[in-house]
């Protein structure tokens, strides 16, 4: 058996520990070839192949009545009925945008795209989630600016709508910048296709973009391990995108998949021509030869090994029966679009690489796929320890109700996002209901006559202070969402972004949030169809806050009745609806206070919460609300605020005994307004009408001034 030589670094360099080396080469039972141990590098990286995260991500239920797909395609698709599919899926660009932040959002937009039109769906809406460090740094608000500007020229160039999304600035994101991309799309049940290869003797054929040497590294260098010193030397590894080449290449795929030209097909993402063929290969159970040298190059002089693990946008592969390549070649010559045969699937269940009549790899499929080497987590929970400082205090310790009302309104992670959501086209593809800031949930309409709910959530501070509570507290807050709006939930994706997983405590925070995550999603009967998973969000002092991203869909029967969030009119009954029992652990307040992030958070009453949504939700589509709008950061002050710098009128209310106007609950309450007899059984609280909000005992504060905190918060910083 041969053996590992310590003068032998090749490894380290990729990223492989010696231990990982010693296994590649007792499995292959030699020492692998240059272009072997790079395409095993990105393979067993922890974007790859999920060393670190698999087991815990087992907890999560998978299993629903509308899946379609679940796990382990590029994207999950839910069944909306009338012979319709939606496919969805969240992933992260993070230490790319972290580094070159406009073409690592605008290519994290590209990449989640390819997901969505990879399974033979059309892109309908985009949704993102960001995190900066606070926005008082000039670094912070580089990233902010460039990364917004990215994902807008990205998805308004290729035409999809980027539809609602969400933002949070926090000291801990200041050196790791968190950049999420959801998409989704909609395709007839009948045009859906897997990735997996199948077919000894059929035809590899690459599609799309010339390979170049963008990306080069990217799922080892930058996605699988800590940014540092000398970040500026992995801009080469960032891709470059070109969103006009992805609308040419999305068309030309779907047009390929409705004449039934394709049996696989499969995004070129992280790891390029080595994950999505490998991935294809072991789906399939089948082997694959590629020749390096069919492969169409940007520039010349690319080692097999850059062609093999480039990370060059806007390419996909596919596999097509001889006597159809072509017809695919002539399709995508309609749309300019490179279609080159550049191998062949084999049944010999090895991947054989050739460049220059030269065999420069020859791997069982099974080691780049399967047999990783995948790491029990050590979790420990950290006790009586302080993980993150506390924040600078901004607010006065004798502020007033009103003073405080107006700073959490002006803050950054509560201010207007007009700024930024401008910057985007949310009604391109005429398909959307409700937009931004409109209403709590995005809504789509259906062709069909129904309409889709989509949203995005997550909030860190709450999960550092109790990482399985605060996870289950982002599933019910993203259900409530679309509960706003009358959709019922078919299913969920999800983005984990947490710090080194080697880490006790980063270990614990994972495997708490997860099983949170499971046991919301158990108690809402909500799938996870899918989702990404990102760690070594850590700079050089700390790591990141553990945000766990939620993304869900939902359906709803009229997008005419879909609720909105502002007040619609004077002398309507306000009602809180939900269990809602706030603590001011993790909230805003807490944070313009100077607190440290300490739980535990309250045990959610999962029952009351599922039945207050099923309440709102019913009296949603039956067309009994004037507005929905769910309690979340700020408490109900600020969601009583929201409503009234909405709808342009205040209110009057008088708050249950007890109950702190600032204090937070995430997924549990609801603000409803409507008709008295619509709200029969409710617990009303006050009434819409005049020009100010009235806090009985409280606050009295006019509208236009809530409406010019919240609309200058932002603005002083961009």
């Amino acid at each position: 058996m041969p053996t590992v030589s310590p003068s032998d670094q090749r490894h380290r360099q990729l990223g492989l520990t010696d231990g990982e080396y010693a296994l590649i080469v007792q499995q292959l039972g030699r020492h692998p070839r240059d272009t072997e141990l790079a395409m095993l590098s990105l393979m067993w990286s922890e974007h790859c192949a999920y060393k670190h995260s698999r087991t815990t991500l087992r907890r999560l239920p998978t299993e629903g009545p509308a899946v379609l797909m679940g796990p382990g395609e590029n994207a999950g698709v839910v069944d909306v009925g009338d012979g319709l599919g939606v496919a969805f899926k969240v992933e992260s660009h993070n230490h790319p945008s972290a580094v070159e932040p406009f073409q690592g959002a605008a290519t994290g937009v590209g990449g989640i795209l390819r997901d969505i039109f990879a399974v033979g769906a059309r892109p309908i809406a985009v949704l993102d989630s960001l995190r900066f460090g606070e926005p008082t740094s000039e670094r912070s608000r580089y990233l902010l600016e460039q990364a917004v500007a990215g994902i807008a020229h990205y998805g308004n160039s290729v035409g999809v709508p980027t539809v609602g999304g969400e933002i949070y600035f926090e000291a801990a994101y200041e050196q790791n910048c968190l950049v999420n991309a959801m998409c989704l799309g909609l395709a007839p049940i009948g045009r859906l296709i897997r990735s997996a290869a199948a077919g000894p003797g059929n035809v590899l054929v690459l599609l799309g973009a010339l390979t170049g040497r963008d990306g080069i590294g990217g799922a080892s260098v930058l996605a699988s391990a800590e940014l540092g010193e000398g970040d500026a030397a992995k801009r080469p590894s960032v891709q470059i995108g070109d969103p006009f080449a992805e609308k040419k290449l999305l068309e030309c795929s779907l047009e390929l998949l409705e004449s039934e030209l394709l049996i696989s097909l499969q995004d070129l993402g992280a790891a390029g021509l080595t994950s999505a063929a490998s991935e294809m290969a072991s789906g399939g159970g089948v082997g694959l030869d590629i020749d390096c040298d069919r492969v169409p190059l940007r520039e010349l002089g690319l080692a097999p090994f850059e062609i093999m693990v480039s990370e060059s946008q806007e390419r996909m592969l596919c596999v097509v029966a001889p006597d159809r390549v072509a017809e695919v070649v002539a399709a995508c010559e309609r749309w300019e679009t490179r279609a080159t045969p550049i191998g062949e699937v084999t049944d010999s269940g090895r991947m054989r690489v050739r460049h220059a009549a030269e065999l420069v790899a020859d791997l069982p499929v099974s080691i780049l796929v399967d047999d990783c080497p995948v790491y029990d987590l050590a979790p420990t929970e950290p006790v009586g320890v302080s993980l993150y400082p506390a924040p600078p205090a901004t607010l006065a310790p004798d502020a007033s109700a009103a003073e405080t009302l107006l700073a959490l309104l002006g803050s950054a992670n509560l201010a207007s996002r007009r700024l930024v959501y401008e910057q985007y086209d949310p009604i391109v593809q005429s398909r959307t209901v409700r937009r931004p800031d409109e209403a709590d949930a995005a809504v789509l309409a259906l062709p069909t006559g129904e309409a889709l709910a989509v949203a995005i959530d997550g909030n860190g501070r709450r999960v550092a202070c109790d990482p399985r509570a605060g996870a289950a507290e982002a599933v019910y807050e993203c259900a409530a969402n679309l509960t706003c709006v009358g959709a019922t939930p078919l299913g969920l994706t999800n983005c984990l972004n947490f710090g080194n997983p080697e880490k006790p405590h980063v270990a614990w925070q994972l495997t708490e949030a997860v099983e949170g995550i499971a046991q919301a999603c158990r108690a809402l009967g909500v799938p996870v169809v899918g989702g990404n998973v990102s760690l070594y969000n850590e700079a050089p002092t700390d790591a990141i806050y553990p945000t766990p991203v939620i993304g869900m869909v939902g359906r709803l029967p009229d997008p005419a009745r879909a609720g909105r969030l502002r007040f619609a009119r004077a002398g309507d009954a306000i009602a809180l609806v939900g269990p809602f029992a706030p603590t001011r652990a993790g909230s805003e307040v807490a944070k313009l206070s100077g607190h440290e992030l300490a739980g535990p958070l309250p045990i959610m009453q999962t029952a009351a919460v599922r039945d207050a949504q099923d309440t709102v939700r019913t009296m949603v589509n039956a067309g009994a609300l004037h507005n929905a709008h769910d309690i979340a950061e700020g408490g109900i002050g600020v969601a009583l605020a929201e409503c009234c710098v909405a709808g342009g009128i205040g209110a009057r209310v008088a708050l249950p005994a007890g109950l702190d106007p600032f204090a937070e609950a995430l997924g549990q309450g609801f603000l409803v307004s409507g008709p008295d007899v619509a709200l029969t059984g409710l617990a009303i609280i006050g009434r819409v009408g005049g020009d100010a909000l009235e806090l009985e005992g409280v606050l009295t504060v006019a509208v236009a001034e809530l409406a010019a905190a919240r609309d200058g918060g932002l603005a002083r910083f961009l």
